[in-house]
């Protein structure tokens, strides 16, 4: 007798078995299936566990780990490195990013770390580099932050007064990398399908040196109905795995395909030795929000866009 039961799968369990030798051991993870001869734990890797019911001593459901404190600063840069911009140059630790203007990201300041100089002289500098290109000046800010105040003591305003903020989300690999409902197929390299399916019309044209400039990166994709209506796309730095780009096309929506692209990712994560993710979301996205934290993911920190014009 396990000691488990249906309403056991997705939640974390230890299980004591005994081996072909006879000596008793105890596996811990989550429990990804049960039936009436064997049940299957799966660990942080996303590696399947395998225990005949024969051979169970003793199962029980265990609390989920408790969430590690993020390191905010860390991580904040993190986002900026598994995702970079077409153009970066350093500012002292401050980063530079410009990509033709495609996206908010991929074309704003990030001020992590020291600019090495007053910040006055810093911001005159940013917005050099960002008139020079054509390009309105941003800084990404993350909010409650001192910094955030001394931009706003040297005139810089919200740029997207009417967007929610947006939030980066994080939680630890196990609580996501359950097996997903559909067949997520994971690639090195995406192609014009699953561009066609992550953007509603034209690829912008700095859209794949972004997509793709990471150096650790993959794209997921789910097929129904003998085409792709699901994708997003994963990278690695260091053992953190950042998720963007999950789009389901409007008509395959409200069935767990954003899930699924999830699972699919955080399992490609688990074998290249990833414990973490993380991902952003606008807080007004209250459908994607909703999803995300039902999977285990809360907020590290949130963030708007600053510009002096």
């Amino acid at each position: 007798m396990s000691g488990l039961s249906a309403r056991d799968i997705g939640h974390r369990v230890v299980v004591r078995h005994r081996l072909p030798g006879g000596q008793l051991t105890d596996v811990l993870g989550v429990l990804q299936s049960l039936d009436a001869d064997s049940l299957v734990v799966r660990h942080a890797d996303s590696t399947p566990y395998a225990v005949k019911l024969a051979d169970v001593s003793a199962a029980k459901p265990i609390p989920p780990l408790p969430l590690r404190p993020v390191d905010v600063e860390q991580l904040f840069l993190t986002t900026a490195l598994g995702r970079p911009a077409v153009e970066t140059v350093h500012l002292g630790q401050w980063l530079l990013r410009a990509s033709q203007g495609w996206t908010g990201r991929a074309n704003s300041l990030l001020p992590a770390g020291d600019p090495g100089m007053p910040l006055s002289d810093a911001l005159k500098q940013a917005v050099a580099f960002y008139e020079e290109r054509g390009l309105r000046p941003l800084a990404l800010v993350r909010l409650g932050t001192p910094l955030e105040a001394e931009f706003r003591q040297h005139g810089w305003v919200e740029s997207r007064p009417g967007e929610s903020d947006a939030l980066v989300l994080h939680t630890s690999l196990d609580l996501v990398n359950g097996v997903p409902a559909y067949e997520v197929e994971v690639h090195g390299k995406p192609d014009d399908e699953w561009y066609g399916t992550a953007f509603d019309g034209e690829v912008p044209a700095p859209a794949p040196a972004v997509m793709e400039g990471a150096p650790k990166a993959v794209f997921a994709s789910v097929r129904l109905d003998g085409t792709v209506v699901a994708v997003g796309r994963g990278s690695m730095t260091g053992h953190w795995l950042g998720i963007d780009g999950v789009r389901v096309v409007p008509e395959y929506r409200r069935r767990g395909l954003a899930t699924a692209v999830l699972q699919g990712l955080a399992r490609w994560s688990g074998a290249q030795g990833g414990r973490r993710t993380y991902l952003e979301v606008l807080e007004g996205n209250t459908a994607a929000l909703s999803t995300y934290l039902s999977l285990g993911y809360t907020e590290a920190y949130r963030y708007r866009y600053l510009t002096n014009r």
